[in-house]
This record gives structure tokens, C-alpha cells and sequence, in this order.
């Protein structure tokens, strides 16, 4: 009888942990505005993606809670670790610095970094052509001009009374044609229709035959430099082009230490809205942060696009303090969840088939 009866409250004692979970007060769980996966609309009611999934992850273990919300991304992590929340959810990535301080849940959700644009913004051949109306390209076709001119005013001078046929009639006649010999002699077409007889008009195409050689090199360089430029500089493929725009992002977020490991400075923002906002505004060239937010926040900020590019793949999961008895229980129903297409429905009611 005494054996049975100890063996009787050895049971109750071990199942105790989960009966103190449904019977204490209701739970604080931490999170914060990350649409689609969690929002508050006017009225301070929340919903979102995880929002909707801890409510029918409770529902299953008949657990109450109330939601707090909280500051930076990295306050969802501190606030559990402190013991200020009993839980947190959002879009929580799961990551090795933060395990060591808080458990967390089975994820829910994988993602990864994508890049916001301005949606004009485009490299290819727009951008080849947008080098052809450069200031810097201008400013070289116009020195070029100059020394044409120049070239073409000196066999002018000389060639004007000895070969008036070609170089002759009023002023701006002789130049106009002394510019025409000196391009056709520069680019070696050499027409033929026009070619100095004095010895000083000689003597100049003598000389700006050879300085064609150089001229003509030199500008070939500084246009290829200056589109090869342009269409670098135009149009990012890569995280590891980030380096050479301004970046804007999150503060305190995942994205922005990823940022940091790859050496982009990039400027910190108190919301993704407005990381979006400032490339939006040119004060920035580019917004990096979870690629399912910004697709969701493209229809909040006009005149963006999201590049096809993924990096930095990361998970999402609830936080939960160290050694937490919830942990097992809530793997269990987010499995179940998830084995019976309950969040399969949730995520396109969010997202569609973005993700």
C-alpha cells in the first residue's frame, strides 16, 4: 500500500511542470510590429503570421497570455532572458549567440537577407546609355572638341589664302572645314577631300597626325573606364556589392550584423518602413532586411523592388527561457501544426506564394 501510494505522488510530482503552465496567470509573451508576422492595428488589437500561430499553438495547450510589446528586435531576446517576458514572438531569428542566452522553439519559418532597390534602378543597357549624357562624359567630348578645333584653326591660318578651294570663303567656313580635316585625320577615316598644301599647314598635320595617336588612345581609355564604371556602379548582384552603396537597414537587427560581418557600413533605422523610406528618398541606394518583410512592405512604400537575391538564410522561432518545461510542449504542437497544412494556409494568407 505504501509503495503504491509513493509511486501515486512520484506521478502527480512529475506532472506537475505542465499543470503550473496551465494554471498560473497568463503568460506574457514579448513581441513587436514586423508585418506581416506581427501588427497592431489602431484599435492595439494584434495579428500577423505569428501572431495567428501562437494563438492556435495556445488554443491546443489551453494556456492564456497577453501580449507585450517591446522595443528593438533585440529586445525580444533580452526581455526572455531577463525574465521580464515569460516568451517572445515575431520574427525572432534563431542564431547561435542568442541560443546561448534563451532556448528557443522548433522554427516555424525560414527566410533570408533580400535587397529593396529603387525600382529605376536598373544596370544593363540603360545604364550604358545614361553614361553617354554623364557630366564627365560631356566635359571629355567637349576638351576633345576643343583640341579638334584648335587643330583646325591652325591649318586654317595657313592654308586660307594658298588653298582657298578647301580652307577658303568667310572665317567660320575655313574653321568649319579645318575642324572636318582634323577629326577625319584623328580617327585615320582620312576622306581625302580636304589636305594642306603650304609647308605651315604641313607641318601642323605632321604634328597632329602623331598627337592623334595619343588624343584618340587617351579618350578611347577614359570612355571604357567611365562606362565600365557606370555599369559597376549601376546595379547590385550581390551582397558582396553592398560595400559600394549606402545601405540602409534595422537597428539592433539581424540583418544589420550580418551587415557588419560582411564590412558594409550601413545606416540603422528604427523600422524597416523607414530603412524603405530612405531608399525611397535617395538617402540611401539599398535596404537589406528579411526578404519576407520587405515583399510585405513593398505595397507600404511605392517606387521599390525586391531583387531576386537570398542570402544569410535564417530560421524563426519562439523564445523561451533556458530549460523551459513549455519548450517540448510547444515543439510538439507547432510539428502537429505543421504535419496537418494548418500553416501552410496561414503563411499564404500572408504572404501568397511569395515565399
Amino acid at each position: 500500500m505504501r509503495a503504491t501510494a509513493t509511486a501515486r505522488l512520484f506521478a502527480i510530482a512529475a506532472f506537475l511542470p505542465v499543470v503550473v503552465w496551465s494554471a498560473e496567470a497568463p503568460l506574457r509573451i514579448g513581441t513587436r510590429e514586423a508585418p506581416p508576422f506581427s501588427m497592431k492595428d489602431s484599435d492595439g488589437a494584434w495579428t500577423g503570421l505569428s501572431i495567428d500561430l501562437l494563438r492556435e499553438v495556445a488554443g491546443r495547450l489551453d494556456l492564456e497570455f497577453q501580449l507585450v510589446e517591446l522595443g528593438s528586435p533585440e529586445s525580444l531576446v533580452d526581455e526572455v532572458a531577463e525574465g521580464t517576458v515569460d516568451a517572445s514572438i515575431a520574427a525572432i531569428t534563431v542564431s547561435a549567440e542568442r541560443a546561448e542566452r534563451v532556448d528557443f522553439s522548433h522554427p516555424y519559418f525560414t527566410s533570408g537577407l533580400g535587397i529593396s532597390v529603387p525600382a529605376t534602378s536598373s544596370g544593363g543597357w540603360w545604364s550604358v546609355a545614361a553614361a553617354f549624357i554623364s557630366p564627365g562624359f560631356l566635359k571629355v567630348v567637349a576638351a576633345l572638341a576643343a583640341v579638334l578645333l584648335g587643330a583646325g584653326a591652325g591649318v586654317w591660318f595657313f592654308e586660307r589664302r594658298r588653298n582657298p578651294e578647301q580652307f577658303g570663303g568667310e572665317p567660320r567656313e575655313g574653321l568649319a572645314s579645318g575642324f572636318w580635316w582634323a577629326a577625319v585625320t584623328m580617327t585615320t577615316v582620312g576622306y581625302g577631300d580636304k589636305a594642306p598644301q603650304s609647308p605651315g599647314g604641313r607641318l601642323i598635320a605632321l604634328v597632329w597626325m602623331f598627337t592623334s595617336i595619343v588624343i584618340i588612345s587617351g579618350f578611347t581609355a577614359q570612355i571604357a573606364a567611365s562606362l565600365t564604371v557606370n555599369r559597376l556602379d549601376s546595379a547590385i548582384e550581390g551582397p558582396g556589392d553592398l560595400v559600394r552603396f549606402r545601405v540602409a537597414t534595422v537597428t539592433d537587427s539581424f540583418a544589420a550584423r550580418q551587415l557588419e560581418r560582411l564590412r558594409v557600413a550601413a545606416v540603422g533605422y528604427p523600422n524597416v518602413v523607414a530603412a524603405m523610406e530612405a531608399v525611397a528618398s535617395g538617402a540611401a541606394d539599398a535596404c537589406v532586411y528579411d526578404s519576407a518583410i520587405l515583399q510585405y512592405e513593398q505595397g507600404v512604400v511605392p517606387g521599390l523592388r525586391l531583387l531576386p537575391i537570398r542570402f544569410s538564410m535564417q530560421d524563426y522561432g519562439i523564445a523561451l527561457p533556458l530549460e523551459s518545461e513549455l519548450r517540448k510542449q510547444l515543439n510538439v504542437v507547432l510539428l502537429e501544426v505543421e504535419e496537418e497544412g494548418l500553416w501552410d494556409s496561414l503563411r499564404r494568407r500572408y504572404l501568397g506564394d511569395a515565399e
